[in-house]
């Protein structure tokens, strides 16, 4: 498996229940901050023991096309408020890392 793949799987493994990161964030934790596409090409093959439905988009919205709703699901039910358009509320639950 490709390196940068397992550094995002190590840091996407450590986001705390009731907390979301997005993808930037998570390519600056690593270090390459103009990699938020590739980190989203990870989560595409993200193993299933992870909480991949606690990365979103910079603005909250939620990805996945026919697994979004799943995914919102899951994040209500870790209590994840969301804002009016179905964003998810960025400034009470973002996690620093």
């Amino acid at each position: 498996m490709n390196d940068f793949f397992e550094q995002v799987y190590a840091i996407v493994g450590k986001i705390p229940y009731g907390k979301v990161v997005s993808y930037g964030e998570i390519s600056w934790m690593l270090g390459r901050p103009r990699s938020a596409r590739e980190v989203g090409r990870a989560m595409r093959f993200c193993p299933e023991k992870l909480p991949c439905h606690r990365v979103v988009r910079a603005d909250g919205s939620i990805t996945g096309d026919s697994h979004a709703e799943v995914r919102k699901i899951l994040l209500e039910n870790e209590g994840i408020t969301f804002l009016p358009g179905g964003r998810v509320d960025m400034k009470t639950h973002r996690w620093s890392g």
